[in-house]
């Protein structure tokens, strides 16, 4: 039968971009390097960007955002012959500790400006560069960036196709009973932000995280009131969470697919996790491995074995 191409069919198939100034690749951008880049006007910020030479009209975006360290370039350039093997644009913007110090918590009232505005700033001015498709967005985050990537998509649903949490510290719980940033009840440090679960939920995500990632390092939030709702270190929090949000998602009816993905041997390290733990590959195969499935995953498996964390899990 013959399709008739609507204008929302058109829009959502992402047609409407053709009116972009780019169409496609500006002929000036590198491609197959990693270009440092600064965004121009009057915000200034720093990023990292990888066009891979087979790259397609409407490729995929995906944005890595670094941990405390802002590592960004390490996140470019580690994960670019990935980004050429599937044919992926790689964004990893720099969010520097002067101008964003509250970067993993979107940027509340008073701690620096607001980081996932920041963060769609950029993609606007890659948008134009490349004409990515930038209605849906696939993240990855690390530590502190693993943070900032679910709490974007929590807050940013229509915004996100999928998303890959790297050993993230702490996490937003699906809890209206508590206020952001530890769940979803509004705070007046980001009163602009409201949270919905029946959207959110939606968002296949998968958490990578070390079976050694047990030290509680000066990085972790080891706030009392932390520890009693998460659990003691990186692996028991993110067991945690995910548990957490698939019990929410079957909560609102919605099929849950949250996933833990466990790293036999590696501590928290990005750069070990990469390349000995096979990280990007993962990171990858959960983002654009189900690009053309449907996304049905099954409700996380929490049983790790081999790892030295002691397992107490702490009860909110």
């Amino acid at each position: 039968g013959i399709i008739m191409l609507t204008p929302l069919l058109l829009a959502n198939a992402g047609f409407d971009r053709l009116e972009d100034p780019a169409h496609g690749i500006n002929p000036e951008l590198t491609t197959g390097k990693v270009l440092k880049r600064r965004l121009s006007g009057q915000f200034k910020q720093t990023y990292y960007l990888y066009v891979p030479k087979t790259v397609r009209k409407f490729a995929p975006l995906m944005v890595s955002i670094h941990g405390v360290s802002r590592n960004a370039r390490e996140h470019a350039s580690m994960m670019s012959a990935m980004a050429e093997q599937y044919g992926v644009i790689l964004l990893a913007p720099l969010f520097n500790k002067k101008q964003f110090p509250d970067y993993q918590r979107l940027g509340r009232i008073g701690r620096g400006p607001r980081a996932d505005l920041a963060l769609d700033r950029v993609i606007g001015e890659v948008l134009y560069l490349t004409g990515a498709d930038t209605e849906q967005l696939y993240l990855f985050g690390y530590s502190g960036g693993g943070q900032f990537a679910h709490r974007y998509a929590m807050a940013h649903p229509e915004r996100v196709a999928s998303v890959v949490i790297g050993a993230a510290g702490w996490y937003t719980f699906p809890d209206r009973k508590k206020t952001y940033p530890r769940g979803t009840a509004s705070n007046k440090t980001l009163p602009s932000l409201r949270f919905d679960e029946s959207r959110f939920l939606r968002i296949p995500m998968t958490v990578i995280v070390g079976d050694q990632d047990c030290e509680r390092d000066p990085e972790l939030n080891t706030l009392r009131r932390i520890d009693r709702q998460q659990g003691l270190n990186r692996v028991e929090r993110a067991t945690n969470w995910v548990e957490s949000m698939n019990q929410a998602s079957s909560g609102y009816g919605i099929n849950p697919h949250h996933r833990l993905t466990i790293l036999p041997g590696i501590g928290h390290s990005f750069e070990q996790s990469i390349e000995q733990g096979g990280m990007d590959e993962k990171i990858f195969s959960s983002l654009f491995g189900a690009l053309h499935k449907s996304h049905k995953y099954s409700p996380s498996n929490s049983q790790i074995t081999g790892t030295t964390c002691s397992f107490n899990l702490a009860t909110s």
